[in-house]
């Protein structure tokens, strides 16, 4: 199914040019004689500070990956979805776990109760995983995993399912979320202390460094930040200031600079003022950039590249005449475009209501096709760049941002800015009077304060199946009954001691806990027991 709609995608045209049939440049830049002074200050895609684009051709070379954001019910469920979503041309897969699996808990935890599939897909062991992923070639496609608390078990599952696969492990290619201090900061899925999590991301950094080349160990997130209120100019300056933070702690750690960074990877959000957004992707790029060479020393020119993912703004999108959010999403995936992303995701109009339906994620997938193949927009290198108001704005915005991360500094880093609230603190006040320009209305949302609807039809929403929870709790507990009761045992015991001891192999005993269908909760509380009792 998914060869076959790879064969189906439609070619590039041998020429770039508009439906009039004027053939249109690579690149464009100021008048000659503005042209050496915007060089040195923008420079060019490609070339540091790589604000026009971390590739010189962009999506004249290539599209961005479509990777609609998936996972619901169960792992059977989420596989059909995946498969359905490759079948009409998405080319990366993104998996939405359930919350228990994404802190770390087993959907037969009575912390799990009411809350097993419901946003997302349940993942308690090597056998969950190995049905999310059945028919999926690991090898051919690029798999995104949003996993935080328990992060280094589920890519340990990817691992293991790649093995069991006979595929090579450094041809797995993907990301794995792995951010514990926006998790503190702004969205609060966490298992451990800061510590222990701060360690077991810096566990999986050296895991990734030797084993997976082609992954990437982090994505460093202001995707969240976002969506709990912060603004754009804060969406920069708190994600770029924790990523000097992880930046430090790998350093620490005593892996190089020019040995990790360039699988660095970075996750923003798509809001509705278009050329702000604009101008945000392009501010964070060059700051990023002079950071990792100025601060940091990096020799490598992929060390300095700052490469992201885009979601559309799912707290943007209204209940209320919920169709208007297929507008507000076709702006948001124009914005991350214009902006060079690297990846897409684009959300269903319904998701204010539900989880998304086929037929809206559908739309959603289409959205992002048109843009590609229709707009005109990939058919040239940052076609907005040397625009003076994008320019302004981009100038404004990495003034704005560099001022927090002063700040910030001040404080003694990210680490400190979190545990002190300071962060979450600015993040809050941005959020409160966001809500008042909607209440006053200073800022008016179509459909919810301006132009509503008297009666307004119920839309459909898509259905909760709760016999999928019964399903997994079914499958737990029969894989429980059948695997072999003194493997399991003996492999969380060799992960407890080697956790005490503070064992730089932990990455691999994890694995082997997952290779004898241990579970995700019993790995989580074997590190809990001794993670815990460090940090008091």
């Amino acid at each position: 199914m998914w060869a076959k709609a790879v064969e189906q995608r439609p070619e590039r045209r041998p020429e770039f040019s508009t439906t009039s049939g004027e053939i249109l440049s690579p690149l464009y830049a100021p008048e000659p004689e503005k042209t050496a002074a915007f060089e040195q200050t923008v420079g060019n895609p490609g070339a540091f500070p790589f604000t026009r684009g971390v590739q010189p051709t962009m999506y004249r070379g290539r599209f961005w990956t479509m990777r609609q954001y998936a996972g619901f019910g169960s792992a059977r469920a989420t596989n059909e979805r995946f498969r359905y979503l490759l079948a009409q041309g998405q080319t990366g897969l993104s998996v939405a776990f359930d919350l228990p699996t994404q802190i770390g808990y087993d959907s037969d935890d009575e912390a799990a109760e009411g809350e097993v599939g419901k946003v997302g897909v349940p993942i308690n062991s090597l056998a969950d995983m190995e049905l999310l992923l059945e028919g999926i070639p690991l090898d051919e496609i690029s798999l995104s995993m949003t996993i935080n608390s328990s992060a280094l078990v589920l890519l340990l599952m990817v691992v293991a399912v790649a093995k069991k696969q006979g595929i090579p492990i450094e041809q797995l290619r993907g990301t794995v979320q792995n951010d514990m201090l926006k998790e503190f900061a702004a969205r609060n899925t966490y298992r451990f202390p800061l510590t222990a999590h701060m360690r077991l991301v810096t566990d999986l950094f050296r895991y990734s460094a030797k084993n997976l080349p082609r992954w990437n160990m982090i994505s460093i997130s202001g995707y969240h930040i976002r969506e709990a209120g912060s603004t754009a100019v804060q969406e920069v300056a708190f994600t770029l200031a924790n990523a000097i933070a992880y930046v430090e702690r790998a350093v620490k750690a005593g892996l190089e600079v020019d040995e990790f960074a360039p699988r660095l990877s970075f996750f923003f959000a798509a809001h509705n003022h278009l050329l702000e957004e604009v101008s945000k992707f392009r501010a964070a790029r060059r700051l990023w950039a002079k950071i990792m060479k100025e601060r940091f020393g990096a020799k490598n020119p992929k060390s300095m590249m700052l490469r992201f993912h885009t979601q559309t703004g799912g707290s943007t999108l209204t209940a209320k005449q919920p169709r208007n959010n297929v507008v507000r999403v076709a702006l948001q995936a124009l914005a991350g475009v214009l902006g060079g992303t690297q990846s897409l995701h684009t959300n269903s109009w319904d998701e204010a209501l539900s989880l998304p339906s086929e037929e809206a994620v559908l739309t959603a997938l289409r959205t992002q096709q048109i843009i590609a193949h229709e707009s005109g927009v990939t058919d040239v290198v940052d076609p907005l760049g040397g625009a003076p108001l994008i320019e302004e704005l981009t100038d404004r915005i990495e003034a704005g941002a560099v001022a927090y991360i002063e700040k910030i500094d001040e404080f003694g880093g990210a680490e400190a800015a979190i545990r002190n609230g300071w962060m979450t603190g600015e993040i809050e006040r941005s959020a409160y009077e966001a809500q008042k320009a909607i209440d006053s209305g200073d800022r008016i949302v179509v459909g919810v304060n301006e132009f509503v609807l008297e009666n307004e039809p119920e839309p459909e929403v898509f259905p909760i199946d709760e016999a999928k929870a019964r399903e997994v709790l079914a499958d737990l507990q029969k894989l429980k009954n059948e695997r072999n009761a003194a493997k399991v045992e003996s492999a969380l015991a060799a992960l407890e001691i080697s956790a005490a001891w503070g064992d730089a192999d932990l990455p691999e005993l994890v694995l082997e806990c997952i290779e004898s269908y241990c579970t995700l909760g019993e790995i989580c509380a074997s590190l809990e027991s001794v993670l815990t009792a460090e940090e008091s």
